[in-house]
């Protein structure tokens, strides 16, 4: 009986706790893509004002960089995201809203993941929170965050119209992109550490199935 109980709190204790290394991986994924973009940026922008061979050339080695670091960043994100899921579940009496492939499949949808993925987040973020004071304000962080990461997106398709990317809406963007990134930043950090000071607070704990 002793063994069970001891299996059971290992078990238990090595699921439920604070995804510190998945945010750090995704951090630091997405810093890393938000920096590709910059250059991309850079680089697209010298080869419109002096198109040249090189500068081509330059621009789609950039482009081919940065698909691949923000696919590394979407996936270590979601990865962060799905672990922090399982998480709620355990310190909220019900699961978050959505299922578990929904909530991943709505980040990759174009036009849904204009919308629910936020939801999402909300819901998350209100399942780890433990006072209504600091929810207030974790709200307002994840709205900031979308509303830069939507105009991130809007803009850059806005500035592709016609027949060349328009070098303000470019650096706009741009502006907008380095912004999302530092509050997505922001966003991870703040609701791992909600799920670490949780768990520390009160630990979780499973009920022992009697033979």
């Amino acid at each position: 009986m002793l063994l069970m109980k001891s299996r059971s709190f290992i078990v238990t204790s090595s699921v439920s706790k604070a995804p510190w290394l998945s945010a750090r991986l995704a951090q630091g994924a997405i810093a890393t893509a938000a920096a590709a973009d910059v250059f991309r940026g850079v680089v697209l922008r010298a080869h419109r004002l002096h198109p040249t061979e090189a500068s081509l050339s330059r621009s789609g080695f950039a482009s081919m960089v940065f698909v691949y670091l923000m696919t590394a960043a979407v996936v270590l994100f979601l990865v962060w995201f799905s672990r922090c899921r399982r998480n709620a579940q355990v310190l909220t009496p019900g699961p978050p809203a959505g299922s578990g492939v929904w909530a991943v499949v709505a980040w990759l949808v174009p036009v849904v993941n204009l919308w629910v993925p936020r939801r999402l987040v909300l819901d998350l973020q209100r399942a780890s929170s433990t006072g209504a004071t600091e929810a207030e304000r974790d709200e307002v962080l994840i709205n900031a965050w979308w509303v830069t990461w939507v105009g991130h997106a809007v803009i850059t398709v806005g500035s592709q119209g016609g027949r060349g990317t328009s070098i303000l809406l470019l650096v706009v963007s741009q502006a907008f992109n380095l912004a999302a990134a530092v509050l997505a930043i922001c966003v991870v950090q703040r609701i791992t550490a909600l799920q670490s000071a949780a768990f520390h607070a009160n630990p979780p704990f499973e009920p022992l199935t009697h033979a």
